[in-house]
């Protein structure tokens, strides 16, 4: 830091990250509140409300014009189409998950999620991994195998989480179009579904929103500022702290998670996830270590 400018700067990123973080960490105390919605009616609602509050903050920011541009683009298009499903799934899975008391996993998926992304880098882009980053790998590998072994079931939620959001990360990459533009496409792709589904449950009486009253509903509507405040916050940290620093920030929601899962939702841990959990956070030290030595280089 040169200069008392570049410390404030650092400063606010670093309470954007926090906030970021902290949100998502804390989530899984959120989700409760919107029962006895189902997981997939509340899925519907966070992308629904979630498409109302982008098109007021793109309106009010004045991107309309970089997502007109972008959704013309018919490469862009397919991409934060595929972008759209895999956040999806990613959100579906993590709010099924949280509402069947099994918060622990949704932390080791996204424990697991930086681990993944490095090896899509080393298949999709053929980028070369510095010895650590080896070891992180092989790692984080034979940790997942030993869960599965182990524990005598195929850790799905956690490897989907993941893989999901490493996927969306990946296309995310490859499309190149700015925070807000794309995560508003790909709402609009993904809503029409959605809406489908609340107008089948409308059409079956089975639409929690209008049944259990004002306070609900309201708690409902409420799921698209839980989506779109940390991802704001989150974009406001990525451009003002260097990467090293968000790379290690990451690890604060799943620490969270699995604290929240442990002592809120009394969650049992067993002595595989145990061990599972300690080879992944030995894989994400090697990895970290890695990733602040060449920060330093660069």
């Amino acid at each position: 830091m040169n200069s008392s400018s570049d410390k404030q700067t650092f400063k606010t990123g670093l309470y954007y990250g926090l906030g970021a973080y902290l949100t998502w960490g804390l989530i899984p105390i959120y989700w409760p509140f919107l029962e006895p919605a189902s997981s997939l009616e509340i899925l519907s609602h966070r992308v629904v409300w979630s498409l109302i509050t982008l098109f007021v903050v793109i309106t009010f920011v004045k991107q309309w014009g970089l997502v007109f541009n972008s959704i013309k683009i018919k490469k862009i298009a397919w991409l934060l189409f595929l972008g759209s499903i895999f956040i999806s799934i990613n959100w579906g899975v993590f709010i099924w998950a949280v509402g069947n008391d099994r918060v622990v996993d949704t932390a080791l998926g996204y424990f697991m999620n930086p681990l993944v992304s490095v090896a899509l880098g080393l298949l999709v882009f053929k980028e070369k991994l510095r010895p650590l980053q080896w070891i992180a790998v092989v790692i984080a590998f034979f940790a997942v195998i030993y869960l599965t072994f182990a524990a005598g079931s195929f850790p799905l939620i956690s490897l989907t989480l993941a893989f999901s959001f490493a996927f969306y990360g990946l296309v995310k990459k490859i499309a190149n179009v700015p925070a807000l533009p794309s995560l508003t496409i790909e709402t609009i792709f993904a809503a029409p579904f959605f809406i489908g589904f609340l107008i089948w449950l409308y059409g079956r009486g089975e639409l929690s929103f209008l049944q259990e009253g004002i306070s609900h509903a309201l708690w409902l509507s409420s799921s698209g500022l839980a989506t779109i405040i940390p991802l704001l916050f989150f974009g406001a940290a990525v451009i003002r702290l260097p990467l090293s620093v968000t790379g290690l920030l990451q690890y604060l929601a799943p620490f969270l998670q699995f604290l929240v899962g442990i002592f809120i939702f009394n969650e049992v841990v067993s002595s595989a996830k145990w061990l599972s959990f300690i080879g992944i956070w030995i894989a994400l030290s090697f990895f970290s270590v890695d990733a602040w030595r060449y920060s330093k280089k660069a």
